[in-house]
């Protein structure tokens, strides 16, 4: 009993961030093909949500479709091409994986910088430092 009591009052001390168990969430990919074009309407909503640069995941998703893309005067992104709400989620999700989640912990409190002309991947959570592939 005595020590199910130390354990709840550590656990009280604890602040109200720690004890959270919230995990990162992507939002959906809001998106519609209209004639040979695929229009992401909340893409500027995902890009508040990952906190990076949106020429790097344009690029990306340039790359990775292997289409030209675009950014209309509303914000929407426009792909050049016939792309299901899930391809789109799915490439996402890839960048998520390789530029933003920490290979270590797996918390999205990271950053790109630049070590000797190495891009890396700086957790601000453990400390980790890890590569990342180059765009």
């Amino acid at each position: 009993m005595e020590y199910k009591k130390m354990l709840e009052g550590l656990y009280a001390s604890l602040p109200e961030r720690s004890k959270k168990h919230e995990r990162f969430e992507m939002p959906e990919v809001d998106s519609f093909v209209h004639g040979t074009k695929t229009i992401v309407k909340n893409f500027s909503a995902i890009l508040k949500v990952i906190n990076r640069d949106k020429k790097h995941l344009f690029k990306f998703l340039a790359k990775e479709t292997a289409t030209s893309t675009a950014i209309d005067d509303s914000g929407r992104l426009v792909l050049s091409g016939r792309f299901s709400r899930e391809q789109v989620n799915r490439l996402i999700k890839s960048y998520i994986t390789q530029f933003i989640l920490c290979p270590e912990c797996k918390r999205p409190d990271t950053k790109v910088t630049e070590k000797q002309g190495v891009r890396m991947l700086k957790c601000d959570a453990c400390g980790a430092l890890s590569s990342v592939r180059g765009l």
